[in-house]
């Protein structure tokens, strides 16, 4: 008789016992017309019953291949089709729309009788299924017999649940294969309908009248009085709107007030905001607060100066960019000298350039790209630090163990509000649930703590051993060279060659790159 339909979840193919060292799953359509997807290829031996072990795994020193692989996708690789983990975000696609293979070389030839497939074991999607396909063995590659196929199954779609649609005895092979074409018909011929039933969507807001807004006796909503017109408060100007002002005109308004020459206000911020980023303080330290409760500006006549730029220059921001790296005041050098320490020790004045540590996802993105290990691709889902948990109160437990997947720069990190980021969180990365205008810079013995043995620091330190070796081969003193170029960008001198050849020595090439991690030269900007 006829087997049921192909399930999206699992697949067990039984053939008679039979040898192979290759096994190819090739697939001819899939359901929906999309690039073929499989969570995972299994095959066991034929001598041993029950669950058995699987020996397409890659740790059981199977190897895959495929005819190809969609492109620029973490979660869908060929890797994933022998990794032993279920699920859509660990599983291959082929390239190709409808078709592909994926083959396995075993590590050694075994007398066989079972292949399991899945789409999705985790019961998440259904699309990219396999509807017409066949599954091959060979002893020496190229010699390929096939052992199963797509060829006695159910059509998709005869069954529904576990009662077939159609009284599947009644049903000759001719006829099977005749419902099969019928019901793959409906199929696209359905999901053309749908298509054609779709309509664009588009997010859209509707302007409405807003209604009168009254004045409230002692703050009561409950104490309505007479109607005030919008405006902003008389100090600062005057929007010259009428009670009934339609709602367009109210927006306008109160953008050209925001944006007009006659409120400095606007410009002051911006420009502010500007020097805070390139000097590491703005002019006023409290960039969120230019009030009675801010702090006064250093150089009120530069803010204002800086402020007309902005608008003399039809608000260009690039403009005022210029201006600042080009002038003397950001080119000069950062040395101390005894006088300006004495006056003015935080470089307010800026009579030279004020040092500052780097923010936290400059420190771990220089980190990953001295060990040669910074992945630059960009878009697509963040990644997370934390350890995948279901439990109904969600738990935020670091994860323990790093890899290619959490190396991409650090503003791709998925940010939990309430939790500050293992290892790089102590380096006052501001909270997710609140504005925060400019970040506090403080130095804790959790900083220095986490940067010298945290395990991701260890890590990192081995993992720029191994580039530095790679590069310039087993020499230490040209190790150290190099590791010196990576991180601080410059040659080391007599005294600190010295002194990492010994480190080097004692607690190897690994220890050397950990303390370059930790000096003030590398988290500085001098």
């Amino acid at each position: 008789g006829m087997r049921r339909p192909v399930s999206p979840v699992k697949n067990v193919e039984r053939f008679e016992p039979v040898p192979a060292k290759h096994v190819r799953f090739v697939v001819e359509e899939t359901g929906n017309g999309a690039e073929p997807c499989v969570d995972e290829l299994e095959i066991y031996r034929a001598e041993e019953s029950g669950t058995s072990r699987n020996l397409a795994l890659a740790s059981a020193g199977a190897k895959a291949t495929a005819s190809g692989t969609y492109p620029g996708s973490p979660k869908h690789r060929l890797e994933h089709i022998n990794d032993g983990r279920y699920g859509n975000s660990r599983s291959w696609i082929s390239d190709e729309k409808g078709r592909g293979w994926v083959q396995i070389e075993m590590k050694e030839p075994a007398s066989i009788d079972r292949v399991v497939w899945g789409r999705d074991r985790t019961r998440d999607y259904d699309d990219r299924v396999a509807t017409r396909y066949r599954i091959e063995v060979a002893t020496q590659s190229g010699q390929w017999q096939t052992v199963a196929s797509s060829g006695d199954r159910l059509p998709r779609g005869l069954v529904k649940g576990d009662s077939v649609m159609l009284p599947q005895r009644n049903l000759t092979k001719a006829e099977a294969k005749r419902a099969r074409a019928y019901s793959e018909e409906l199929a696209k011929l359905e999901s053309k309908r749908q298509r054609l039933l779709s309509k664009p969507k588009a997010y859209a807001g509707q302007f409405e009248q807003p209604e009168a807004t009254h004045l409230l006796f002692r703050g009561d909503p409950m104490a309505e009085r007479e109607v005030v017109a919008p405006d902003t408060i008389s100090a600062v100007g005057d929007l010259d709107l009428k009670v009934d002002s339609p709602e367009q005109r109210r927006r306008v308004a109160l953008a050209n007030w925001i944006a007009s020459r006659k409120n400095p206000l606007t410009a002051r911020v911006i420009v502010n905001r500007m020097w805070h980023y390139h000097f590491g303080t703005g002019i006023v330290d409290t960039p969120n607060d230019f009030g009675r409760n801010g702090n006064a500006p250093t150089h009120p006549a530069l803010l204002d100066w800086l402020a007309g730029e902005l608008m003399r220059h039809d608000w260009s921001l690039k403009h005022i960019h210029r201006l600042i790296l080009t002038s003397a005041t950001y080119q000069q050098a950062g040395k101390p000298n005894p006088k300006g320490l004495k006056v003015d020790g935080d470089s307010r004045l800026l009579w030279r350039y004020p040092s500052r540590r780097l923010s936290a996802e400059a420190i771990r993105d220089s980190i990953l790209r001295a060990s040669g290990r910074l992945r630059l691709e960009m878009y697509g889902p963040g990644f997370s630090v934390y350890k995948p948990n279901d439990n109904y109160v969600r738990v935020y437990d670091p994860k323990e163990a790093w890899g290619p997947e959490e190396w991409r720069r650090m503003v791709y990190m998925h940010d939990v509000r309430m939790e500050k980021g293992p290892v790089f969180g102590a380096f006052d990365c501001p909270s997710g649930g609140r504005p925060q205008p400019s970040r506090t810079r403080s130095t804790t013995p959790i900083q220095a703590l986490n940067l010298l043995n945290s395990g991701f620091m260890v890590q990192q330190s081995r993992l720029m051993a191994e580039r530095v070796r790679q590069e310039v081969g087993d020499r230490p003193a040209r190790q150290v060279r190099r590791a010196f170029r990576l991180t601080v960008a410059r040659k080391p001198d007599d005294a600190e060659k010295e002194a990492c050849l010994k480190v080097a020595t004692r607690h190897g090439l690994a220890g050397v790159c950990r303390a370059l991690f930790n000096t003030s030269e590398f988290l500085f900007i001098p």
